[in-house]
């Protein structure tokens, strides 16, 4: 038996002689390390994997046994890592990273849909027979005036860029913003509420459907419903295909979480959340890509043609980056 004092008295100088330059080179890079410490590098992490084998066949602490096999993954990583410049791995997320999690939440994305769609048909149909349920639905203060109250020719306005100072650009632009904070709320608040066994995740989803449908109607009563969605599509296919991918990232937590399998809840959690994690952060590309296109569109796109064209090419474009098959890299040809 190995008296786990001892064996720290004996080894531990060594162990943070490495943490030291290990930690250097992370912070500074190699050519900020001493010459003579990259010299003792490959000594040092045998060593200390020497001590992680003993520590492990001994069943020393298990803080212990951690703290050296991070120690030790760290140093390979340095030894035996090729690095890569911030270009290279951003590069590496866009191509590969991003588009493989996304792939992966593919029934997650879907269930998404569905609730979003299935949210946006039941809010049609109720302010449809009930114009006083948008009021119940939809936020006071997104509506700017476009509610079933508005007269066809306020709601063109606004659609086209029309005369008057609340129907002109002001006011479009202030529609617009604040309908892109709206969805850049319910995509955040989707993925951080999913540990929540997915419910508020869920319920997120919905209301986004519900909002959406209720609006729908408001221009479909005036006869609208092809020039609004028209409008909606050119930043409207990015923001909610982004809000999609991020209930799906929720969603997989908290399935995570309701249903383990065989791991504990908190490794099932970390595993779900790492690969969530990377599908959430590429969102944040696509709501900015979303902001843009309705800035460029709102300005200098009034053809509803030309609406429809840069919404569905947006679309199609954001299927075939995320679904087409591509080869993992290093793949065999």
């Amino acid at each position: 038996m190995v008296n786990a004092t001892r064996f720290r008295a004996a080894h531990e100088a060594d162990w943070e002689r490495l943490d030291k330059i290990v930690t250097a080179i992370e912070k500074r890079g190699v050519r900020g390390v001493p010459e003579q410490a990259l010299l003792v590098l490959p000594v040092l992490y045998r060593s200390t994997l020497s001590s992680l084998s003993v520590a492990r066949e001994t069943s020393l602490d298990k803080s212990l046994v951690a703290y050296l096999e991070q120690l030790c993954t760290r140093a390979y990583y340095q030894i035996y890592g090729v690095p890569t410049s911030a270009m290279r791995q951003l590069g590496h997320f866009f191509a590969h990273s991003w588009p493989k999690a996304v792939q992966a939440l593919w029934k997650e994305t879907l269930v998404a849909f569905i609730l979003t769609a299935a949210g946006a048909i039941v809010a049609y149909l109720l302010v449809r027979n009930n114009p006083s349920w948008f009021y119940v639905l939809f936020p006071d203060n997104m509506a700017a005036g476009r509610d079933p109250t508005a007269s066809a020719q306020f709601l063109k306005n606004t659609l086209y860029d029309g005369g008057g100072p609340m129907a002109g650009q002001s006011a479009l632009a202030l529609f617009a913003s604040f309908l892109f904070t709206h969805n850049a709320q319910i995509a955040i608040f989707s993925f951080a509420l999913g540990f929540a066994f997915c419910l508020p995740t869920a319920g997120l989803i919905v209301y986004n459907g519900l909002t959406l449908g209720a609006l729908v109607e408001v221009f479909a009563a005036k006869g609208l419903a092809y020039g609004f969605i028209g409008w909606l599509m050119i930043h409207g296919t990015t923001e909610l295909f982004a809000i999609m991918i991020s209930g799906a990232a929720g969603f997989r937590i908290g399935l995570a979480l309701a249903f383990p399998g065989r791991q504990s809840r908190a490794d099932a959690a970390v595993a779900a959340g790492r690969q969530a994690a990377v599908a959430m952060g590429g969102t944040v590309v696509m709501l900015a890509v979303a902001g843009l296109l309705e800035g460029i569109g709102r300005q200098t796109v009034t053809s509803d043609t030309a609406r429809y064209a840069i919404g569905g090419g947006m679309l199609l474009g954001w299927l075939l980056y995320f679904y087409w098959p591509r080869r993992d890299r290093g793949a065999v040809a």
